[in-house]
């Protein structure tokens, strides 16, 4: 479980068929073998570490459903470590678990994203939303963007500096509002003459 709070910029060091290491300093501290960290709000396994970088498996699903298919050597990468018990909330809960890749439409500070457009109901008027592993706010929704102020710090501190119009970002929707779809699924209700559907 993380927060949407990026603690570092690391940049890929190395790519190896499925093996990606990563050079990092902060997330390093406390991490150990089979640790999670989050590299653009994808959680993966710590395999190895050494006092500069670590190293992940990244599997074909993930590589496919993700923009880290994409990484190069030298790319910078967002970072976060899981949220102790305990821990203050800085952003909101977010499961490291992609559910699409976006598309930017304008960069930061006035950040838009395209995103398929059966996810946008997921989506509310200044909900959370995780952009490569950010916590942001939505607004403006449209049919199939929706876009997020990013303020200075963020910016700064994050991949959002360095993103332009085409790059793609990594989506994860809001815990909360996946869980409520899945108990309240599309049905159909017939009568003799008349049918209502409801959401």
């Amino acid at each position: 479980m993380f927060t949407g709070i990026v603690e570092e910029l690391g940049k890929v060091a190395e790519l190896n068929g499925s093996r990606l290491r990563i050079s990092a300093q902060t997330v390093l501290d406390g991490s150990k073998i089979g640790s999670s960290i989050a590299v653009n709000g994808c959680c993966l396994t710590v395999i190895d570490i050494d006092k500069n970088s670590w190293m992940t498996d990244v599997s074909d699903e993930t590589f496919s459903r993700t923009n880290l298919g994409a990484l190069k050597i030298g790319d910078v990468v967002n970072l976060e470590r899981p949220m102790a018990l305990g821990d203050r909330l800085g952003g909101h809960l977010v499961l490291g678990h992609v559910d699409s890749v976006g598309e930017i439409v304008a960069p930061a500070p006035n950040l838009v994203v395209r995103i398929p457009r059966d996810l946008m109901h997921l989506i509310v008027e200044k909900g959370s939303v995780t952009v490569d592993g950010i916590s942001l706010t939505a607004f403006n929704l449209t049919d199939d963007t929706f876009t997020v102020a990013v303020i200075p710090h963020t910016q700064q501190v994050t991949t959002l500096s360095a993103r332009k119009v085409g790059d793609k970002v990594n989506i994860e929707m809001d815990m909360l509002a996946k869980h409520i779809e899945r108990m309240n699924p599309p049905t159909a209700k017939i009568t003799r003459n008349k049918r209502w559907w409801r959401r």
